[in-house]
């Protein structure tokens, strides 16, 4: 995807497949304002431009996506990052749905056992997003009050994120680091938990 009619084409197919609001901000890697943006942008009626703050990037890390072996070199590059906080830690918690796959290489990298998280944005469709919840997958080992890694493609504005420490520690965990594919705001920390980036993604704004 290289500009805008195509993100906004990808949001109507993805619309009507049935997915959330929510589930496509995931799955384009944008905030879920963009999403809104989109899916509107789709429909007949013409919807104004997107306003406030810095605009959102795009982040389009399908050809790592697509490809196993390029996916377990990026994987162990994340790693790789978060081994400096040795050999404690025995949980590694990937947030669905792109974080995932990222979260089980890291997993088998560090000898980790696995365990997912969905956030509520997943939920969302319309109205107050803070009346939905997250869940962590029964198929996968459970927080047990242990210390973790969290894993995630993409930082978009740190609400998901921040969302998956409180959850983790609500359950009694103790998240250690965080670790994403990209970073579009370039944050260091959350909630006093680290959190590290392959590659920061900043937008400028201009007075121009």
């Amino acid at each position: 995807m290289k500009n805008v009619d195509d993100l906004i084409e990808s949001a109507a197919e993805l619309a009507e497949r049935g997915l959330s609001k929510g589930e496509i901000a995931d799955e384009l890697n944008v905030s879920r304002e963009t999403a809104s943006w989109l899916v509107e942008r789709s429909g007949s009626t013409p919807s104004p431009e997107p306003t406030g703050g810095t605009q959102d990037i795009h982040v389009d890390w399908s050809a790592i996506g697509r490809d196993s072996t390029r996916l377990s070199h990026i994987g162990a590059a994340m790693a790789d990052l978060l081994s400096k906080h040795g050999e404690e830690v025995d949980l590694t918690i990937g947030i669905e749905k792109a974080g995932a796959p990222l979260a089980t290489v890291v997993a088998r990298e560090l000898d980790t056992d696995l365990g997912t998280y969905a956030p509520r944005k997943h939920q969302w469709e319309e109205g107050d997003i803070d009346e939905y919840g997250g869940s962590f997958s029964r198929n996968f080992a459970q927080i047990r009050n242990r210390e973790c890694y969290i894993v995630d493609d993409t930082i978009t504005s740190g609400t998901t994120m921040g969302e998956t420490i409180e959850a983790i520690e609500d359950r009694g965990g103790e998240p250690v680091a965080c670790i994403v594919l990209a970073d579009k705001q370039g944050i260091e920390e959350l909630n006093g938990v680290p959190v590290y980036s392959l590659v920061q993604v900043i937008g400028v704004g201009s007075d121009e």
